[in-house]
Protein backbone atom coordinates (compact mmCIF):
# COMPACT_ATOMS: atom_id res chain seq x y z
CA UNK A 1 0.00 0.00 0.00
CA UNK A 2 1.92 3.21 -1.29
CA UNK A 3 1.84 6.26 0.81
CA UNK A 4 -0.02 7.82 -3.05
CA UNK A 5 -3.25 5.95 -2.18
CA UNK A 6 -6.01 7.67 -0.42
CA UNK A 7 -7.51 6.54 3.17
CA UNK A 8 -11.13 6.26 1.52
CA UNK A 9 -9.10 3.64 -0.53
CA UNK A 10 -8.48 1.65 2.31
CA UNK A 11 -11.66 2.24 3.93
CA UNK A 12 -10.61 4.54 5.97
CA UNK A 13 -12.00 8.56 6.51
CA UNK A 14 -10.02 11.58 6.42
CA UNK A 15 -10.90 15.13 6.88
CA UNK A 16 -10.04 18.54 8.08
CA UNK A 17 -12.28 19.77 10.79
CA UNK A 18 -11.05 23.26 11.50
CA UNK A 19 -12.59 23.01 14.87
CA UNK A 20 -10.54 24.03 17.81
CA UNK A 21 -9.94 20.70 20.07
CA UNK A 22 -10.61 22.02 24.49
CA UNK A 23 -9.15 20.72 27.37
CA UNK A 24 -10.65 20.78 30.86
CA UNK A 25 -13.95 23.26 31.14
CA UNK A 26 -12.31 25.98 33.40
CA UNK A 27 -15.53 28.77 32.10
CA UNK A 28 -16.73 29.55 35.33
CA UNK A 29 -19.82 30.19 34.47
CA UNK A 30 -21.86 26.94 34.40
CA UNK A 31 -24.78 27.05 37.08
CA UNK A 32 -23.71 25.38 40.29
CA UNK A 33 -26.66 23.07 40.25
CA UNK A 34 -26.02 21.00 37.20
CA UNK A 35 -25.08 18.31 36.20
CA UNK A 36 -24.03 16.74 33.29
CA UNK A 37 -23.53 12.98 31.84
CA UNK A 38 -21.80 11.58 28.94
CA UNK A 39 -22.31 8.19 27.80
CA UNK A 40 -20.35 6.36 25.02
CA UNK A 41 -21.24 3.25 23.70
CA UNK A 42 -18.60 1.76 21.93
CA UNK A 43 -17.83 -1.53 19.51
CA UNK A 44 -15.91 -3.13 22.74
CA UNK A 45 -16.95 -0.80 25.86
CA UNK A 46 -19.89 1.16 27.63
CA UNK A 47 -18.98 4.10 29.23
CA UNK A 48 -20.65 6.92 31.52
CA UNK A 49 -19.63 10.19 33.58
CA UNK A 50 -21.78 12.50 35.42
CA UNK A 51 -20.15 15.23 36.78
CA UNK A 52 -21.02 18.46 38.05
CA UNK A 53 -19.39 22.19 37.98
CA UNK A 54 -16.73 22.67 41.14
CA UNK A 55 -14.97 26.18 41.21
CA UNK A 56 -13.96 27.06 37.53
CA UNK A 57 -13.61 23.00 36.68
CA UNK A 58 -16.14 19.92 36.72
CA UNK A 59 -15.60 17.04 38.90
CA UNK A 60 -16.68 13.64 38.51
CA UNK A 61 -19.54 12.68 40.76
CA UNK A 62 -19.99 9.64 39.15
CA UNK A 63 -19.02 6.61 36.56
CA UNK A 64 -19.41 3.23 34.86
CA UNK A 65 -17.64 1.42 32.64
CA UNK A 66 -18.22 -2.22 31.30
CA UNK A 67 -16.66 -4.52 28.41
CA UNK A 68 -20.01 -5.45 26.42
CA UNK A 69 -18.10 -6.32 23.11
CA UNK A 70 -21.52 -4.74 21.44
CA UNK A 71 -19.33 -5.60 17.85
CA UNK A 72 -18.21 -9.19 19.01
CA UNK A 73 -18.92 -11.04 15.28
CA UNK A 74 -20.10 -8.19 13.41
CA UNK A 75 -17.42 -7.82 10.82
CA UNK A 76 -18.57 -11.69 9.46
CA UNK A 77 -22.24 -11.22 10.13
CA UNK A 78 -22.61 -7.58 9.16
CA UNK A 79 -25.25 -7.75 12.61
CA UNK A 80 -25.17 -7.52 15.75
CA UNK A 81 -25.79 -10.26 17.73
CA UNK A 82 -28.90 -11.21 20.20
CA UNK A 83 -25.91 -12.43 22.88
CA UNK A 84 -23.97 -8.89 22.27
CA UNK A 85 -27.32 -6.80 22.38
CA UNK A 86 -28.23 -8.30 25.59
CA UNK A 87 -24.93 -7.71 27.59
CA UNK A 88 -25.29 -4.08 26.69
CA UNK A 89 -28.88 -3.82 27.36
CA UNK A 90 -28.09 -5.24 31.06
CA UNK A 91 -25.12 -2.42 31.17
CA UNK A 92 -27.29 0.27 29.88
CA UNK A 93 -29.93 -0.18 32.95
CA UNK A 94 -27.46 0.47 35.25
CA UNK A 95 -26.30 3.77 33.24
CA UNK A 96 -29.74 4.79 33.09
CA UNK A 97 -30.17 4.11 37.28
CA UNK A 98 -27.55 5.91 37.63
CA UNK A 99 -28.39 9.04 35.77
CA UNK A 100 -31.76 9.22 37.32
CA UNK A 101 -30.44 9.15 40.53
CA UNK A 102 -28.96 12.16 39.47
CA UNK A 103 -31.56 13.54 38.44
CA UNK A 104 -31.78 16.67 35.78
CA UNK A 105 -28.43 15.93 34.60
CA UNK A 106 -27.89 17.05 30.99
CA UNK A 107 -27.24 14.01 29.29
CA UNK A 108 -25.79 13.16 25.69
CA UNK A 109 -25.70 9.15 24.82
CA UNK A 110 -23.35 8.38 21.58
CA UNK A 111 -22.27 5.49 20.06
CA UNK A 112 -19.85 4.73 17.31
CA UNK A 113 -18.28 1.96 15.19
CA UNK A 114 -20.48 -0.77 15.66
CA UNK A 115 -24.21 0.70 15.54
CA UNK A 116 -22.85 2.28 12.40
CA UNK A 117 -21.77 -0.73 10.53
CA UNK A 118 -24.67 -2.95 11.62
CA UNK A 119 -27.33 -3.66 9.31
CA UNK A 120 -29.53 -3.29 12.91
CA UNK A 121 -27.82 -1.16 14.44
CA UNK A 122 -30.66 1.47 14.16
CA UNK A 123 -33.53 -0.91 15.24
CA UNK A 124 -30.75 -1.55 18.43
CA UNK A 125 -31.17 2.13 19.50
CA UNK A 126 -35.08 1.78 19.74
CA UNK A 127 -34.57 -0.99 21.44
CA UNK A 128 -32.34 0.91 23.73
CA UNK A 129 -34.83 3.46 23.99
CA UNK A 130 -37.76 1.86 24.96
CA UNK A 131 -35.87 -0.89 27.25
CA UNK A 132 -33.76 1.85 29.32
CA UNK A 133 -35.16 5.36 28.02
CA UNK A 134 -31.75 6.29 26.62
CA UNK A 135 -31.85 8.19 23.20
CA UNK A 136 -28.56 7.58 21.23
CA UNK A 137 -27.08 8.93 18.94
CA UNK A 138 -24.90 7.40 15.98
CA UNK A 139 -22.15 9.92 15.87
CA UNK A 140 -19.77 10.64 12.46
CA UNK A 141 -16.27 9.39 12.50
CA UNK A 142 -15.31 13.36 12.42
CA UNK A 143 -16.95 13.98 15.54
CA UNK A 144 -15.85 10.80 17.28
CA UNK A 145 -12.33 12.28 16.71
CA UNK A 146 -13.01 15.58 17.47
CA UNK A 147 -14.40 14.59 21.00
CA UNK A 148 -11.51 12.21 21.80
CA UNK A 149 -8.89 15.22 20.80
CA UNK A 150 -10.88 17.68 22.76
CA UNK A 151 -11.37 15.49 26.12
CA UNK A 152 -7.38 15.08 26.45
CA UNK A 153 -5.41 18.22 24.50
CA UNK A 154 -4.35 19.91 27.64
CA UNK A 155 -1.78 16.94 27.75
CA UNK A 156 -0.39 17.79 24.67
CA UNK A 157 3.29 19.20 25.90
CA UNK A 158 3.36 22.98 25.41
CA UNK A 159 6.94 22.65 23.92
CA UNK A 160 6.04 20.65 21.19
CA UNK A 161 5.56 21.99 17.47
CA UNK A 162 3.11 19.45 16.60
CA UNK A 163 1.65 16.25 18.72
CA UNK A 164 -0.59 13.00 17.30
CA UNK A 165 -3.96 12.09 19.44
CA UNK A 166 -4.90 8.75 18.80
CA UNK A 167 -7.96 6.67 20.44
CA UNK A 168 -7.52 2.73 19.97
CA UNK A 169 -11.02 1.42 19.93
CA UNK A 170 -12.86 -1.94 19.36
CA UNK A 171 -13.80 -0.87 15.78
CA UNK A 172 -12.06 1.69 14.25
CA UNK A 173 -8.82 3.57 15.51
CA UNK A 174 -9.17 7.95 15.50
CA UNK A 175 -6.25 9.56 14.45
CA UNK A 176 -6.03 13.95 14.93
CA UNK A 177 -3.23 15.51 14.13
CA UNK A 178 -2.67 18.55 16.41
CA UNK A 179 -0.82 22.34 15.45
CA UNK A 180 0.01 25.00 17.83
CA UNK A 181 -3.40 27.90 17.72
CA UNK A 182 -0.81 30.70 17.27
CA UNK A 183 -3.63 32.80 18.85
CA UNK A 184 -2.37 32.59 22.73
CA UNK A 185 -0.50 35.45 24.14
CA UNK A 186 3.32 35.33 25.48
CA UNK A 187 2.36 34.69 28.98
CA UNK A 188 -0.65 32.24 28.10
CA UNK A 189 -0.40 28.74 27.79
CA UNK A 190 -0.34 27.29 24.16
CA UNK A 191 -3.67 26.40 22.65
CA UNK A 192 -3.76 23.70 19.68
CA UNK A 193 -5.81 23.35 16.67
CA UNK A 194 -6.66 19.89 15.11
CA UNK A 195 -5.43 20.57 11.97
CA UNK A 196 -6.40 17.13 10.27
CA UNK A 197 -8.32 14.11 11.43
CA UNK A 198 -8.65 10.03 10.31
CA UNK A 199 -10.61 7.45 10.82
CA UNK A 200 -9.23 4.03 10.30
CA UNK A 201 -11.29 0.67 10.02
CA UNK A 202 -9.47 -1.50 12.58
CA UNK A 203 -9.64 -1.37 16.01
CA UNK A 204 -8.60 -4.18 18.81
CA UNK A 205 -11.94 -6.19 18.14
CA UNK A 206 -11.94 -6.66 14.49
CA UNK A 207 -8.22 -6.90 14.50
CA UNK A 208 -8.28 -10.16 16.82
CA UNK A 209 -11.17 -11.78 15.16
CA UNK A 210 -9.34 -11.14 11.64
CA UNK A 211 -5.82 -12.23 12.90
CA UNK A 212 -6.85 -14.23 16.68
CA UNK A 213 -5.38 -12.55 19.74
CA UNK A 214 -5.41 -15.23 22.32
CA UNK A 215 -1.55 -16.25 20.93
CA UNK A 216 0.68 -14.64 18.19
CA UNK A 217 3.71 -15.50 17.27
CA UNK A 218 6.62 -12.79 16.42
CA UNK A 219 5.80 -13.56 12.61
CA UNK A 220 2.08 -13.24 12.79
CA UNK A 221 2.08 -10.02 14.95
CA UNK A 222 4.61 -8.23 12.97
CA UNK A 223 1.92 -8.98 10.20
CA UNK A 224 -0.61 -7.37 11.84
CA UNK A 225 1.60 -4.16 12.36
CA UNK A 226 2.93 -4.01 8.29
CA UNK A 227 -1.02 -4.48 7.38
CA UNK A 228 -1.73 -1.38 9.98
CA UNK A 229 1.17 0.50 9.06
CA UNK A 230 0.31 0.47 5.37
CA UNK A 231 -3.36 1.81 6.00
CA UNK A 232 -1.99 4.54 8.50
CA UNK A 233 0.51 5.31 5.67
CA UNK A 234 -1.83 5.54 3.18
CA UNK A 235 -3.35 8.86 5.03
CA UNK A 236 -0.42 10.85 3.98
CA UNK A 237 0.86 14.14 5.95
CA UNK A 238 -2.56 15.45 6.07
CA UNK A 239 -1.23 18.48 8.49
CA UNK A 240 1.94 19.13 6.97
CA UNK A 241 3.55 18.24 10.68
CA UNK A 242 5.67 15.04 9.49
CA UNK A 243 9.17 16.79 9.65
CA UNK A 244 8.53 17.78 13.37
CA UNK A 245 7.92 14.27 14.12
CA UNK A 246 11.46 13.32 12.27
CA UNK A 247 13.19 16.12 14.33
CA UNK A 248 12.13 15.36 17.36
CA UNK A 249 10.30 17.58 18.10
CA UNK A 250 6.43 16.26 18.05
CA UNK A 251 5.53 13.19 20.22
CA UNK A 252 1.80 10.78 20.27
CA UNK A 253 -0.61 10.98 22.60
CA UNK A 254 -2.76 8.09 23.17
CA UNK A 255 -6.60 7.86 24.52
CA UNK A 256 -7.77 3.96 24.77
CA UNK A 257 -7.94 1.12 27.14
CA UNK A 258 -4.19 -0.31 24.85
CA UNK A 259 -2.31 2.72 26.06
CA UNK A 260 -3.38 2.46 29.53
CA UNK A 261 -3.05 -1.07 30.00
CA UNK A 262 0.67 -0.98 28.39
CA UNK A 263 1.13 2.00 31.07
CA UNK A 264 0.03 -0.05 34.37
CA UNK A 265 1.72 -2.94 33.27
CA UNK A 266 4.80 -1.04 32.87
CA UNK A 267 4.52 0.56 36.28
CA UNK A 268 3.95 -3.28 37.67
CA UNK A 269 1.17 -1.78 39.10
CA UNK A 270 -0.84 -4.42 41.38
CA UNK A 271 -4.13 -3.37 40.24
CA UNK A 272 -4.87 -0.63 37.88
CA UNK A 273 -4.63 3.13 39.42
CA UNK A 274 -5.97 6.09 36.88
CA UNK A 275 -3.77 8.29 39.53
CA UNK A 276 -0.66 6.76 38.27
CA UNK A 277 -1.57 6.03 34.62
CA UNK A 278 -3.54 9.62 33.72
CA UNK A 279 -1.23 11.95 31.92
CA UNK A 280 2.23 9.66 32.32
CA UNK A 281 4.47 9.92 29.96
CA UNK A 282 5.92 6.58 28.32
CA UNK A 283 9.04 6.35 26.62
CA UNK A 284 8.65 4.75 23.66
CA UNK A 285 11.72 2.24 24.35
CA UNK A 286 9.89 1.04 28.19
CA UNK A 287 6.59 1.33 25.84
CA UNK A 288 7.87 -1.49 23.25
CA UNK A 289 9.54 -4.07 26.32
CA UNK A 290 6.16 -4.31 27.29
CA UNK A 291 4.20 -4.73 24.44
CA UNK A 292 6.91 -7.27 23.63
CA UNK A 293 6.33 -8.47 27.06
CA UNK A 294 2.80 -9.07 26.30
CA UNK A 295 3.22 -10.34 23.09
CA UNK A 296 4.84 -13.33 24.57
CA UNK A 297 2.47 -14.10 27.34
CA UNK A 298 0.52 -16.61 26.89
CA UNK A 299 -3.54 -15.93 27.01
CA UNK A 300 -3.71 -17.26 30.62
CA UNK A 301 -0.77 -15.19 31.28
CA UNK A 302 -2.26 -11.74 29.91
CA UNK A 303 -5.45 -12.82 31.81
CA UNK A 304 -3.84 -12.84 35.26
CA UNK A 305 -1.86 -9.14 34.66
CA UNK A 306 -4.04 -6.71 36.87
CA UNK A 307 -4.03 -4.29 34.68
CA UNK A 308 -4.99 -6.75 31.56
CA UNK A 309 -8.10 -8.92 32.69
CA UNK A 310 -9.72 -11.37 31.38
CA UNK A 311 -11.76 -9.24 29.33
CA UNK A 312 -9.14 -7.84 27.54
CA UNK A 313 -6.46 -10.74 27.60
CA UNK A 314 -7.16 -11.56 23.94
CA UNK A 315 -7.31 -8.00 22.23
CA UNK A 316 -4.68 -6.27 24.09
CA UNK A 317 -1.79 -7.72 21.80
CA UNK A 318 -3.59 -6.68 18.83
CA UNK A 319 -3.93 -2.73 20.27
CA UNK A 320 -0.13 -2.87 20.47
CA UNK A 321 0.25 -3.58 16.51
CA UNK A 322 -1.83 -0.77 15.93
CA UNK A 323 0.39 1.47 18.49
CA UNK A 324 3.58 -0.23 17.03
CA UNK A 325 2.10 0.96 13.43
CA UNK A 326 1.73 4.34 14.46
CA UNK A 327 4.95 4.96 16.35
CA UNK A 328 6.71 3.50 13.35
CA UNK A 329 5.06 5.61 10.91
CA UNK A 330 5.05 9.17 12.84
CA UNK A 331 8.26 8.96 14.91
CA UNK A 332 8.41 9.51 18.42
CA UNK A 333 10.53 8.95 21.52
CA UNK A 334 7.88 9.67 24.12
CA UNK A 335 3.93 8.91 24.44
CA UNK A 336 1.56 10.84 26.75
CA UNK A 337 -0.58 8.63 28.31
CA UNK A 338 -4.57 9.72 28.62
CA UNK A 339 -7.01 8.07 30.54
CA UNK A 340 -9.60 10.52 29.45
CA UNK A 341 -11.14 10.93 25.85
CA UNK A 342 -14.38 11.67 24.48
CA UNK A 343 -16.51 11.23 27.35
CA UNK A 344 -14.68 14.08 28.43
CA UNK A 345 -14.95 15.79 25.26
CA UNK A 346 -18.75 15.36 25.66
CA UNK A 347 -18.90 16.57 29.03
CA UNK A 348 -16.71 20.00 28.18
CA UNK A 349 -19.60 20.55 25.66
CA UNK A 350 -22.52 20.05 27.56
CA UNK A 351 -21.22 22.21 29.82
CA UNK A 352 -20.10 25.26 27.23
CA UNK A 353 -23.77 24.72 25.91
CA UNK A 354 -24.99 24.84 29.65
CA UNK A 355 -22.97 28.47 29.82
CA UNK A 356 -24.07 29.92 26.64
CA UNK A 357 -27.46 31.32 27.99
CA UNK A 358 -25.93 33.45 30.74
CA UNK A 359 -23.32 34.60 28.38
CA UNK A 360 -25.90 35.71 26.41
CA UNK A 361 -27.57 37.48 29.10
CA UNK A 362 -24.13 39.12 30.13
CA UNK A 363 -23.86 40.42 26.71
CA UNK A 364 -27.03 42.19 26.81
CA UNK A 365 -26.52 43.70 29.91
CA UNK A 366 -23.40 45.32 28.67
CA UNK A 367 -24.99 46.49 25.46
CA UNK A 368 -28.08 47.89 27.54
CA UNK A 369 -25.18 49.73 29.76
CA UNK A 370 -23.74 51.27 27.06
CA UNK A 371 -26.78 52.54 25.58
CA UNK A 372 -27.52 54.46 28.23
Amino acid sequence: MSNGESAAATGGQIGDPGKRATGPVRSGETPPGARFAALDLGTNNCRLLIAKPDGNNLRIVDAFSRIVRLGEGLSASGVLSDAAMARTIDALKVCAGKISRRGGAQVRCVTTQACRMANNGEAFLERIRDETGLEFEIISTEEEARLAAAGCADLIDQGSKAALIFDIGGGSTEISWMRPSGESKPEETNSFDCAAWASMPFGVVNLSEKWGGRDLDLERYEAIVDSVRGEIAACGDPAGVKAHFNDGKAHVLGTSGTVTSIAGVSLGLPRYRRDRVDGMWLEVDRARRTIEKLRAMSFDERMREPCIGADRADLVVCGCAILEALIREWPTTRIRVADRGLREGILAGLASQSAKPKRRRRRRRKKAKKAT
